[in-house]
């Protein structure tokens, strides 16, 4: 359910993921323009659109939230307080401001799955009290957490598999990228490029 600590990562050099960057990308844009949708292509790589609208539904809590987070090439603060709410530890309600850059990830996800569909959030911020407690019960669970930092979730989408989740994800090569088929869920985060399998 969380990724692991950065020194557990192998860190590959500039090289190699701008390599490994452009190839996946050239697989993703030939899939898609093979389905026949070059604009969803362009506009998730470059993140280049006139307003970003998500629709969330959190495990935990039963909420939804559908709203338009971006207009006009400006954030909407409201709506980014809005999300920061939605996000909260569920464990104690402790809020913490999300990291646009999470959301234009879940933007451009969405994009290249091709669906409106709600993304299902597992695990959005924890307090610090409720990373070391989860940290107690599972090894798997970083200390330094960038899920507590507003910079991490954990997601799945109902009728997508998190295989292909995950492989849009790392297409984007925007942060890192957990995948968890047992649980079927997708870690994804505004840090460093990795992956790794849970």
């Amino acid at each position: 359910m969380n990724e692991p600590a950065l020194q557990d990562l192998t860190v590959v050099n500039g090289t190699n993921i701008l390599s490994r960057r452009c190839f996946l990308k050239g697989m993703a844009c030939g899939s898609l323009l093979a389905m026949g949708s070059p604009q969803i292509v362009q506009a998730a790589f470059s993140g280049f659109t006139s307003h970003k609208t998500l629709s969330l539904e959190h495990h935990h809590t039963g909420d939804s939230l559908k709203l338009t987070y971006f207009e006009q090439g400006r954030y909407i603060h409201g709506a980014l307080e809005e999300v920061s709410y939605f996000l909260r530890d569920y464990h104690n309600d402790a809020v913490h401001s999300v990291d646009p850059a999470l959301l234009d990830q879940l933007h451009a996800v969405k994009l290249l799955l091709g669906t409106n569909k709600p993304f299902q959030i597992v695990s959005g911020y924890r307090s610090p009290g409720t990373n070391a407690s989860l940290r107690r019960h599972s090894r798997g669970v970083a200390k330094h957490s960038l899920h507590m930092e507003g910079k991490a979730v954990d997601i799945r989408m109902e009728g997508v598999s998190a295989k292909a989740i995950r492989n849009a994800a790392l297409t984007l090569q925007r942060g890192g990228v957990g995948y968890y088929p047992r649980s079927n869920f997708v870690h994804v985060d505004t840090g460093e490029i990795r992956t790794w399998h849970g």
